[in-house]
């Protein structure tokens, strides 16, 4: 009798156990949809510099050396050259810039060449959560999520989770979220590069643990 009791016990916490198990996973599928369906990581070929404010750059004049000169973007986005006097240079690319300038200069000067290139460039993201150094990151260049958080000290790996590290953009006004995997790029699987946007905050989420 004393047997029987006990293996109805044993049963008895065998299925409490499946329904409790069932019940985590059936939670868990929940909330990784709460909200609807996250956005696709957007695929950003591209490497193409757009021009911001506080960009330095060198417009040089071949054939009119004595036109030559170093300018730095204004708030307002525009630059002051001889001659054609105030320039919209933000949100555009240095070589876009440099067709609207021959443009400008076109019947002031004989060889028909401006060359503008890029001298220095800030590029600010924010990179926080379980991170080793989280704060502001600069660059000169357009850089990736991955390369982000490497310059921000690397992931703190006994927390952090990066199957789902967070981009967070503002567009148009609109804060966008983008989940990015960066375990997938770290154990070489074949993914596409997340480039940031000037601005863009990285959140590398911890992971969940039960206690």
């Amino acid at each position: 009798m004393k047997n029987t009791s006990s293996i109805f016990t044993t049963f008895r916490i065998g299925i409490f156990s499946g329904i409790f198990l069932a019940a985590l996973l059936t939670f868990t599928g929940c909330a990784s949809t709460k909200g609807g369906k996250p956005p696709a990581t957007p695929a950003i070929h591209s490497e193409t510099i757009i021009l911001r404010a506080g960009d330095i750059l060198e417009v040089s004049f071949p054939g009119s050396a004595n036109l030559d000169s170093t300018q730095q973007i204004r708030r307002d986005g525009k630059i002051v050259l001889p001659l054609v006097g105030e320039v919209d240079a933000a949100g555009i690319s240095p070589d876009a810039l440099q067709e609207n300038l021959i443009k400008l200069y076109a019947a002031q000067l004989s060889s028909k060449e401006v060359v503008v290139s890029l001298k220095s460039s800030s590029f600010p993201v924010f990179v926080t959560g379980s991170v080793i150094h989280p704060g502001k990151i600069l660059s000169d260049h357009p850089i990736t999520a991955l390369e982000a958080v490497m310059e921000a000290g690397g992931p703190d790996y006994t927390t952090a989770n990066l199957k789902a590290v967070k981009v967070i953009r503002n567009e148009n006004g609109t804060m966008k979220n983008y989940k990015v995997n960066l375990k997938a790029v770290l154990d070489g699987d074949n993914t596409q590069p997340f480039y940031l946007k000037p601005d863009d905050i990285i959140y590398v989420t911890e992971r969940f643990q039960m206690f």
